[in-house]
This record gives structure tokens, C-alpha cells and sequence, in this order.
């Protein structure tokens, strides 16, 4: 009786005082799961593993049912029995099925991760093409950075956009062609594993550029498989793909990709593009800590056929793919180096260090206005520089439980400076006579950063109220003789702004999830304005969103976003034509809605939909058009796909008529263009097909309303209208794949 008494009180004891459990996610080559999602059914307490794939959870009782959830990989149940588990976890292709709202989850990143997923990217330029409402174009023979359309904005080449590749950023600050300048043709698209997304400047670690929000592509840590493409399509493209792991155990690992690129472009004048690409990546993890390491070099050129006026295509002096001056082109490079270190601490802190070095160069010809400001020679410009960027950032992380809230502590601090040799804006003569130097000088720019943030959730909220300051040292050394007031001494300024943000979520269940954010964001203007006093240094944004993502049944996906922003006025420096245009402060308001809908587990829908009213604050009605903001927009899609077998997909973009200038008189013309792809995937073998317009529309890639004057119109003449880069036609490629 007395044996049979110990047992019941020991049983009592086990099941009905809460357990704490430690356990280890890994996949089926036994590497660590990172950011594995758990949860106790039960309580609906939560946890996530670390870079080991290590987890703890308190409050447990034998049998509780807990579920492990991670975009990529299949959803797992297990009834808690013990203190010690370890769970494997297969990859699965992503099913909506799994899709579980948490309030730790960006409602932003939920999208992105679907489809790059689903879809994963084929080429650099669709990169930033997968954050809904976000439209890019191309307007130099496909090696410059692309143009950035996104929330009523005409973001050029980054202005107010922040872009940043596994945390090292790749805007420019003060470059040559424009500032903000962001060009990602240095990812292989292969390579990227995620893209992070955040609309708006609400989270801690958004600095500079990021009035819109942040785009963050994160490469992958290990090869699935190595790889040799090829691809061939028309205009003479061509491309080859090497990707090896020489280095595969649980602890450590590496990789490296190789990309080769040529195409000759569907214009008259041939492009003669160029590039060349190495991504590498090494990566190991020891006790508590692990190393990360990256590597990439990648080198560019080619020929352009620039913008072309309305008028010579209209009366037959040039054809669509035509050229005023085909003599426009460039090259560039960049070379990163990146080293991250991850520290875990028994105390439920870690402290990241993040260093990073680029070195690049860039060299550009232009020609927009062709005899306007010089009848004999041509108008064509040149840009380039020289550039070195440092930056160093570290942040500890301390996650406490007090009674019923868990809070996330965050604290950082960080720099990042630019050295730009030779910065100038130079009119040239047939790429090889420097007739003016209109600007040309050195830029040093250093910005300082520290931010605290605390992530508070309790129930089903979470609040998160976090502040940042920043503190930017603006310096130009001017080298033109007429300009230089101070025997060629470096001129210095310096300014500082503190950026309030908040977030606040309300997630009752799994399947619906509702925000509303507010916060400051902002971006630098050009060190050489700052320092002759043609600018505001930092021009502030002040945002708010608010919205709500819900799964109405496990097969569909909502997402409904109001939001708003007032921008101070703003100083723009134009690098095509070395001007400076103020622009007033500006109003915009706007609404996306996104689905994703899958039927079935091998068919999936994608649509979104956004809607922009972007006004200048204080112009007269009418005379208060942003030029070229997009207002309505419209990303669709179908795919079919499995591991193995046939696939398919087709995807279509709209975007309606919009002002090119600031009184609307002159158009910037909307279209709607579709694309195919399809294929066969084999156990080793994939073969594919690519179709670009489909159905072969006359569409306008990029278009601006300009000011110019051809050679062969009167002397002192002009003409303002829509000057273009004809979008791609009908173009097919075609791609074949070995694993191995």
C-alpha cells in the first residue's frame, strides 16, 4: 500500500507540476534548424531555437501536444514526455497549410517568404521585384542600377529605399550618378536564400534610406546541392552558373558560385553587356558562438542606347530600339568582404558583431539632352568614382520573462564611412575628351548610430517601442579652382537626428494578426550640397501604417495596409544633368491589399494590388503631381510546381497612365506586360523555358519628361516630352541544369 501511495504522489508529481524542457531542431543532414517556431498548444507558449538549433520552454505538463512550424520545412507534432528531445525535420516545399501568425512574425515578411519560395528569383533584376507594389526599371543597357518606383515615389536609384545584402548596406551616399544609389547586380539571385521585407522606418535597425521601408536579401548558409547551369536565349544572351560546396559537416560549412553573363539586348546598337560574378560564403559554429564569413567580386560593362525622345520615334528618324547617340555606356565593380560573430550566453543574451569592407569603382556616359547645351559636340556627361566603405556594428539582445510578458531587449551602436576618390560630373566628347568639369572633388562621409529597443508580449500583444539616433559628419573637398574657396581644404559639416518609432500587434489566434506602427524615417542628402548649404543635411519622413494579415481558411491569405507619410521638403541633387531641384514637402497616402491562394498543394495564386495618392504639400492644385509616382499598381500570378516533374507559371504586371511632370500636362504612359516560365524537373536534370511579354505589347521600361534638342531642329530650339527605354520584347530563353 505504501509502494502503491509513492508512485501515485510521484505520478501527481510529474504530470501536475510544470516541466522545462530543452530541446535540439535539426534537418535530415543533421544541421542545426535556426528560428525553428514551437509552441505549446496548451498554453500557447512559445519559444525559437538559436544557430544550434537549440530551444527551451517552461510551463510544460506530460502530455502536452507541441508543434514545430518553420516556412520550408514540414510541420511536426510531438506529445511532451520528457525533458530532453531531439526533433528532425524534412524540407517541404511551402504550403499555406503551415503558415502560422505569431507576434513575432513581420506581416511584410510573410509575402516575401511565400514567394520566393514559391517562385525563387531567375535573375538579379527580379530581386527587389518580389516586395509587393514595388516596381523597378532599367535605362542603361541593363549594367546600372535599376529605377525604384514604390509607394508614390520615384525612389530613382535608392534615394528612399533602404538595400542591404546579409546586413552590409548597398546604397551610396553622395555617388556620382545619384544619391542613395543601390545596385544588387553583385547577388547571384541563386544565392539568396530570404527576403527580408519591412515597409515603412519602424524597426530599430533602419537607418539611412529608409523612408519607404528596408529590403534585407539573406544568402544561404549551405548548398542544397551543387550546380552547373547554362542559359541561351535571343539578343545573343548567354549565361553560365557554377555553384560548389567544398566544405559540408554540421558545424561548418562553405560555398562558392560563379555567374557569367552576355547579351547584346534587343537594340539596333548592340549592348555588348557584361558581367561577371563570385559569391562565397563560409560559416562555423563552436560552444556558443558562430563565425560567419563572406566573400564577393563582381565587375561590369556595357553599351547603352539611352532614353530616346517621343518625337524621333513618331516621325520615323528612329525606330523603338533605335539611338540619338549609342556612343552611352560604362563600367563598374564592387568587392565586399563581410565577417559576423554571433555570441550565446546561458542568460538568455547573445551579442552580434557585424564588420565589413567594400571597395568600388563606377564610370558612366550619359547623353539626355543631346545638342541642347552644346550644338557642336553633344551633351553627353561623365560620372565616376572611387569609393571605400567601412562600417562596424554590434547589438546585444537580452531576452527576461517577467510573470505573464516576455521582453526583448535591444541595444547597439555602429558606424559606416565613405571615402569617395575623384567624384565627379565632367561633359565629354566622344567618351574620350573631358571638354568641362562641372563638379569633381573628394567625399568623406561618416555616420554614427546607436539605437535601444524593447519588444514587449504579453497575452496575445506585442509592443514595441524603440528609438534611434543618428549622427552623420558630411565632408567635400572640391577640386575645381573656380568653386574652391579654401585652398582645397576638406569642408566639414555635421548633423543629427533621433528617430521615435513604435509597433504595436494584436495576434488572438494563429490565423489573424492586426498592427499599427508609427515612427520617423529619413535619408541624407548629397555631402556636396550639405556643404555649400544648397540643402537640408537630413530631411526627415514621418510614416504610419496600419492593417491587419488574416488566413481565412488554411488555403487563403489576406493582407489588408493603410498607410501614410508627410516628407519634409527636400533637396534632390540630379546627377544626369549636375542640377539641384528642390522639391516641396510632399503628402502621400495609399492602401495595399495582397492575397495568396493555394487550392491545392502544387498550384498557387499571388495577387496584390496598391493604390498611391502622392500630392506636393504646398503647390497650387494642379501644379502638384509628384513626376512619375505610380498610383495604381497591379502583380498577379499562377504557378504549378512540384518537387519533381512538370512546372509552370505565369505572372503579369500593370501599372496605370501616370504624371511625368508636375502639372500632369505631359504622360508617362502605364502598361501591362505578362511573362511564362515552364519546365521539367528530374532528380539531376531540370530543363526550363523562360518567356519575357508574352504576348509582345509596346511598353515603355523607364520614361521621364526632358528637355531637348536633336541635331537637326533649329538652333536654340527645345522640346519638352516623354523621353523612353522601350521595355524588352517577346524574348525567350532557355535553361538547362545539372545536380549534383
Amino acid at each position: 500500500m505504501k509502494k502503491f501511495s509513492w508512485l501515485l504522489f510521484l505520478f501527481i508529481s510529474v504530470t501536475g507540476v510544470s516541466q522545462t524542457l530543452k530541446g535540439v531542431v535539426s534537418d535530415e543532414k543533421n544541421r542545426p534548424v535556426e528560428f525553428m517556431y514551437v509552441i505549446n498548444q496548451r498554453t500557447q507558449n512559445h519559444a525559437h531555437t538559436n544557430f544550434k538549433g537549440v530551444f527551451e520552454m517552461e510551463g510544460l505538463k506530460v502530455g502536452d501536444t507541441l508543434v514545430f512550424n518553420k516556412m520550408g520545412f514540414e510541420t511536426k507534432q510531438i506529445i511532451y514526455k520528457n525533458n530532453k528531445v531531439n526533433i528532425t525535420v524534412k524540407p517541404n516545399t511551402i504550403d499555406l497549410d503551415q503558415i502560422m501568425l505569431s507576434p513575432e512574425i513581420n506581416e511584410d515578411k510573410i509575402i516575401t517568404s511565400i514567394d520566393v519560395e514559391r517562385n525563387p528569383v531567375k535573375s538579379s533584376q527580379e530581386l527587389l521585384t518580389k516586395v509587393p507594389g514595388l516596381i523597378i526599371g532599367q535605362h542603361a543597357g541593363g549594367g546600372k542600377a535599376e529605377q525604384i518606383f514604390y509607394r508614390g515615389f520615384d525612389i530613382d536609384h535608392g534615394t528612399d529605399l533602404q538595400v542591404n545584402v546579409d546586413g552590409m548596406p548597398v546604397n551610396m551616399v553622395s555617388h556620382a550618378h545619384g544619391q542613395g544609389y543601390a545596385d544588387l547586380h553583385f547577388v547571384i539571385p541563386e544565392t539568396v536564400d530570404k527576403i527580408d521585407f519591412k515597409a515603412g522606418p519602424y524597426h530599430f535597425s533602419q537607418g539611412n534610406f529608409a523612408t519607404t521601408g528596408t529590403v534585407n536579401l539573406k544568402s544561404k548558409e549551405n548548398l542544397d546541392h551543387n550546380l552547373i547551369k547554362l542559359e541561351g536565349g535571343q539578343f545573343n544572351t548567354k549565361r553560365l552558373l557554377f555553384m560548389n560546396t567544398f566544405l559540408d559537416k554540421t558545424d561548418e560549412s562553405a560555398y562558392v558560385a560563379i555567374e557569367n553573363l552576355n547579351s547584346d539586348g534587343p537594340f539596333e546598337s548592340p549592348q555588348n553587356f557584361k558581367r561577371f560574378n563570385i559569391n562565397s560564403k563560409y560559416f562555423k559554429t563552436y560552444n556558443n558562438t558562430k563565425l560567419e564569413f563572406s566573400f564577393s567580386h563582381f565587375v561590369s560593362s556595357w553599351n547603352a542606347s539611352g532614353q530616346i525622345p517621343q518625337r524621333a520615334v513618331d516621325n520615323g528618324s528612329i525606330t523603338r530600339f533605335g539611338a540619338i547617340d549609342d556612343a552611352e555606356g560604362g563600367e563598374t565593380s564592387r568587392t565586399n568582404v563581410s565577417l559576423r560573430m554571433i555570441q550565446k550566453y546561458d542568460d538568455n543574451s547573445q551579442m552580434k558583431h557585424f564588420a565589413y569592407y567594400s571597395k568600388y569603382n563606377f564610370d558612366l556616359y550619359s547623353n539626355f539632352t543631346f545638342f541642347l547645351n552644346n550644338e557642336d559636340d553633344g551633351d553627353q556627361i561623365y560620372q565616376s568614382e572611387g569609393r571605400d566603405i567601412f562600417g562596424y556594428n554590434s547589438d546585444y539582445q537580452k531576452e527576461i520573462i517577467w510573470g505573464n510578458t516576455e521582453v526583448v531587449i535591444n541595444g547597439g551602436v555602429g558606424l559606416r564611412t565613405d571615402m569617395v576618390g575623384n567624384n565627379q560630373l565632367s561633359e565629354t566628347k566622344n567618351k574620350s575628351e573631358i571638354l568641362e568639369r562641372l563638379r569633381y572633388g573628394d567625399v568623406n562621409e561618416t555616420n554614427y548610430f546607436g539605437y535601444a529597443s524593447a519588444a514587449f508580449q504579453f497575452n496575445k500583444w506585442s509592443v514595441n517601442p524603440s528609438l534611434r539616433l543618428d549622427y552623420v559628419f558630411f565632408g567635400y573637398q572640391d577640386f575645381l579652382e573656380d568653386n574652391n574657396t579654401t585652398g582645397f581644404k576638406l569642408k566639414e559639416q555635421s548633423a543629427a537626428i533621433l528617430s521615435p518609432r513604435l509597433s504595436v500587434s494584436y495576434t488572438p489566434n494563429n490565423s489573424f494578426q492586426s498592427y499599427f506602427k508609427v515612427g520617423q524615417g529619413f535619408h541624407t542628402n548629397d555631402s556636396r550640397l550639405i556643404i555649400t548649404s544648397q540643402a537640408n543635411a537630413i530631411p526627415k519622413a514621418y510614416s504610419t501604417d496600419a492593417g491587419f494579415v488574416w488566413k481565412t481558411t488554411p488555403k487563403l491569405l489576406l493582407g489588408l495596409d493603410l498607410w501614410a507619410m508627410l516628407s519634409e521638403q527636400e533637396f534632390v541633387y540630379v546627377g544626369d544633368a549636375g542640377i539641384v531641384e528642390p522639391n516641396g514637402a510632399s503628402v502621400r497616402q495609399g492602401v495595399s491589399f495582397n492575397t495568396r491562394y493555394q487550392p491545392i498543394k502544387a498550384l498557387f495564386v499571388n495577387f496584390d494590388a496598391n493604390y498611391t495618392h502622392a500630392r506636393f504639400r504646398d503647390e497650387p492644385s494642379g501644379q502638384d503631381y509628384v513626376p512619375l509616382a505610380p498610383y495604381f499598381t497591379l502583380k498577379g500570378g499562377v504557378s504549378y510546381k512540384k518537387d519533381l516533374g512538370f512546372y509552370a507559371g505565369i505572372n503579369a504586371l500593370h501599372i496605370k497612365d501616370r504624371p511625368a511632370n508636375e502639372d500632369n500636362s505631359i504622360v508617362a504612359e502605364g502598361y501591362t506586360v505578362t511573362n511564362l516560365n515552364m519546365g521539367y524537373i528530374w532528380e539531376k536534370f531540370e530543363l526550363g523555358v523562360q518567356i519575357q511579354n508574352l504576348f509582345d505589347v509596346e511598353w515603355n521600361e523607364t520614361q521621364f519628361a526632358t528637355e531637348s534638342r536633336l541635331a537637326n531642329e533649329p538652333s536654340g530650339s527645345s522640346v519638352e516630352e516623354i523621353h523612353f527605354t522601350p521595355g524588352t520584347p517577346f524574348f525567350v530563353k532557355g535553361t538547362i541544369a545539372y545536380k549534383f
